[in-house]
C-alpha cells in the first residue's frame, strides 16, 4: 500500500490542543482524536464543573469519557515517522513576537485574549470555557496583554486598577484601601483623559521640532553643494591664471582642494549630528503615536512620564558659504601672485645683439 506523504496528512492527524502530530492518540466518543496527555489536561481544568466537552466540535458529555489509546491510529503514525517532508508551521502557532497561550501544552498557539482575573493568556480553543461556563462570566477578559507583570501590583500581586495622583503611580485596590487610603485616587480612564491632552500637545511640539530640524538639514546639505561649487569655480579660475606655469598650477589646485575637504569635513560632521537628533525625535514621535492609540489605560499611564520628558535640543550652528569661498589670507596671496605674473608678462625681452647694435659704430 502506498504511503501518504506527511504533508498531506499532518493537519488531519494533528492534535487540536497542542497543534502537534498526535502522541499516544486517543479517540473520544464524538470521533475526534487527541494526544492522551493533552485531552486529559484539558478536561482536568473542567473537573470542578463536571462538564466535559470536545475542544473541536464542542459536544458535551455527562460523564468524563474513559481514555483508551487508539492503537490503529498510533500504529499508522509510527509508520509515517520516517517520512521526511518540509511542513510549514501553522499560522496559529505563536512566533517570537507573539504572546503564547499559557494553557497549550507542547507547542504553543497564539493567545487571543487575556483574563485579568486568572492572569492567564488564552488561545481561542482554551478561551472557550470563559465564553460558555457561568463560573467564568464575572472574569475580566480583555484584549491581549503582552506583559501581565506590568499590570500587577508587586506587593499584593493583584491587578493595577486605580491611579494615585498623590504618588503618581498605579495601584491595586488593596493598596488603595491601605497605604494610599488618604491619597487623591482616581480611575485610570479619568487620569488617562487628563494626560492624553498633555501628550497630544507634546506630540504637536515634537512634530514642529522635527520639521525645523529637517529644514536645517536641507540648508546644511545645500551648504555642502555650495562649498563644492565655490571650490570648482576657484580651481578653474586660478588654473587659467597660472596655466603658463605648469610647476605652480598643481600646487594651487591642491591648495584649494585641501581647503574644500576641510570645510566639507566640518559640515558633514554637523550633518551627521543633526540626522541623529532627527532620528531620536522621530522615534519618540512614533512611540507617542502608538501610546495615544492604545486602549490600555494602565500601560498609557506607566509609559507617559518617560515619553513626555523634554528632550535636549542640540541646535546646529548656522553655516553659510559666501561667493568668496577661500579665506582672506589665501585670497590675498593668490591675488598678489597673479599681479606679479601680469607685471612679468608685460616686460619686453630684447635680444642682446639688438642692444649691442644701438649707437655702436661699425
Amino acid at each position: 500500500m502506498a504511503v501518504t506523504p506527511r504533508s498531506l496528512f499532518v493537519d488531519r492527524y494533528t492534535c487540536a490542543v497542542c497543534l502537534d502530530v498526535l502522541k499516544d492518540p486517543v479517540t473520544i466518543p464524538c470521533g475526534h482524536s487527541y494526544c492522551m496527555k493533552c485531552i486529559d489536561h484539558y478536561w482536568r481544568q473542567l473537573d470542578t464543573w463536571r462538564v466535559y466537552r470536545c475542544p473541536e466540535c464542542r459536544r458535551s458529555f455527562d460523564r468524563r469519557p474513559e481514555l483508551n489509546r487508539n492503537t490503529t491510529l498510533a500504529d499508522l503514525l509510527e509508520r509515517l515517522k520516517g517520512v521526511k517532508v518540509d511542513v510549514s508551521p501553522s499560522q496559529s502557532y505563536a512566533g517570537p513576537d507573539d504572546v503564547p497561550c499559557d494553557v497549550c501544552p507542547g507547542r504553543k498557539r497564539k493567545a487571543s485574549k487575556t483574563c485579568l482575573t486568572c492572569l492567564v493568556s488564552y488561545c481561542e480553543t482554551h478561551l472557550q470555557p470563559h465564553k460558555e461556563l457561568q463560573a467564568f462570566k464575572k472574569h475580566k477578559v480583555e484584549a491581549l496583554s503582552g506583559n501581565l507583570k506590568e499590570k500587577l501590583c508587586r506587593k499584593h500581586h493583584r491587578i493595577l486598577e486605580i491611579y494615585c495622583r498623590t504618588d503618581k503611580t498605579c495601584v491595586c485596590s488593596l493598596c488603595a484601601a491601605t497605604e494610599h487610603k488618604s491619597h487623591d485616587t482616581v480611575t485610570p480612564d479619568r487620569e488617562r483623559a487628563r494626560r492624553q491632552i498633555r501628550m497630544e500637545k507634546r506630540k504637536t511640539e515634537m512634530e514642529k521640532r522635527i520639521e525645523e530640524k529637517e529644514k536645517k538639514l536641507k540648508e546644511m546639505k545645500e551648504t555642502v553643494r555650495g562649498i563644492q561649487r565655490s571650490a570648482e569655480r576657484d580651481v578653474q579660475e586660478h588654473e587659467k591664471t597660472f596655466e603658463s606655469l605648469q610647476l605652480l598650477k598643481p600646487e594651487i589646485t591642491n591648495l584649494i582642494r585641501d581647503y574644500e575637504l576641510k570645510e566639507l569635513s566640518k559640515t558633514e560632521e554637523l550633518i551627521q549630528g543633526l540626522m541623529k537628533e532627527i532620528e531620536v525625535l522621530k522615534r519618540r514621535d512614533a512611540e507617542m503615536a502608538e501610546l495615544l492609540r492604545t486602549d490600555d489605560h494602565i500601560r498609557f499611564l506607566q509609559k507617559f512620564p518617560s515619553l513626555c520628558v523634554a528632550l535636549e535640543d542640540g541646535a546646529a550652528p548656522t553655516i553659510t558659504v559666501n561667493t568668496d569661498f577661500l579665506p582672506e589670507t589665501m585670497k590675498k596671496n593668490l591675488h598678489d601672485l597673479k599681479k606679479h605674473l601680469e607685471e612679468m608678462s608685460s616686460w619686453v625681452c630684447v635680444k642682446t645683439s639688438e642692444i649691442g647694435g644701438l649707437g655702436v659704430p661699425k
